[in-house]
């Protein structure tokens, strides 16, 4: 298959890679040139725009910070529709608002572009190992025909519904996430402050019903404190806010995801936001008087 990606980053690059090891054509933009050249030395073609991608493809797949960056790639003078050709299918694989999403997915379709919804989950490593977990939104025609492309990045590829439910999934994704995450921070530091080791109390959880995939993975990071980012907590901020918004939307009470919505705030604003999610231990270590 042709396509089309645009947008790499620490998400996009190695999803683009993938893409060329299972055996696509893959041309490549982003708008800072020097981040394509591991691309074009693995074989990638590049170019000079969103819409000279488009213009060679069957498929384009945009992996980008939110829904003006989308909107601008996708709608944008020079963007994808401008140089679609017929039959072209348009995939967003960032994390956006589910009422941008469909916005965008109206427009694209008066321009006869069929557009789907695809938010990812698995992080960093995820993307690297091929082993993304998939959300998809959109047409069942658009899916079935760029199935190839995700299954060349993911393994757990569902498709959820119409337009703009990949990124309900994904909003609710982050949700057990993010809250996953501040829970095990929480956790360990009140285990550490109790006096306790953290380790083996972590070692007694992860054998009963407190088990998780955060507590099993990210809980030995912040053992480790291995802070290294994967995912930045500005962006799950920027997650966190969009689940916000869109309860806002809906009149819903979402009481435990505003209190980390919050949390996440503050660790943007005490100078973390560069850091990985994780490091959402050091705020609590901070609030409880302890160290970095």
């Amino acid at each position: 298959m042709k396509i089309g990606f645009i947008g790499l980053g620490i998400m996009g690059r190695p999803m683009a890679l993938n893409l060329l090891r299972g055996g696509h054509q893959v041309s490549v933009w982003a708008r800072r040139s020097e981040s394509m050249q591991p691309l074009l030395a693995a074989g990638a073609q590049g170019t000079a725009s969103a819409a000279d991608v488009a213009g060679e493809a069957e498929l384009v797949i945009s992996m980008v910070a939110d829904a003006p960056d989308v909107e601008q790639v996708m709608l944008a003078e020079n963007g994808v529709a401008a140089g679609a050709r017929r039959g072209l299918i348009a995939v967003d694989m960032s994390t956006i608002r589910p009422a941008a999403a469909r916005d965008i997915a109206r427009r694209m379709a008066e321009q006869g572009i069929d557009f789907l919804d695809a938010p990812v989950s698995g992080g960093e490593v995820g993307a690297i190992a091929g082993t993304l977990s998939i959300m998809v939104g959109g047409s069942v025609e658009a899916f079935t025909k760029a199935r190839p492309a995700f299954e060349a990045m993911g393994r757990n590829i569902v498709h959820v519904g119409d337009s703009g439910a990949g990124q309900v999934a994904k909003a609710a994704n982050q949700i057990v996430t993010g809250v996953g995450v501040l829970t095990v921070a929480e956790a360990l530091n009140f285990a550490a402050r109790s006096g306790v080791d953290p380790a083996r109390v972590r070692e007694a959880l992860l054998g009963g019903f407190a088990y998780s995939k955060i507590l099993e993975n990210h809980g030995q990071r912040m053992l480790d404190r291995n802070f290294k980012p994967g995912f930045k907590s500005w962006m799950h901020q920027k997650d966190m806010n969009i689940v916000m918004q869109s309860a806002h939307e809906l009149g819903l009470c979402l009481p435990v995801s505003a209190a980390t919505a919050q949390m996440y705030n503050a660790m943007v604003g005490c100078g973390l936001g560069e850091e990985d999610s994780i490091a959402i231990l050091k705020l609590l270590e901070r609030l409880s008087g302890g160290e970095d």
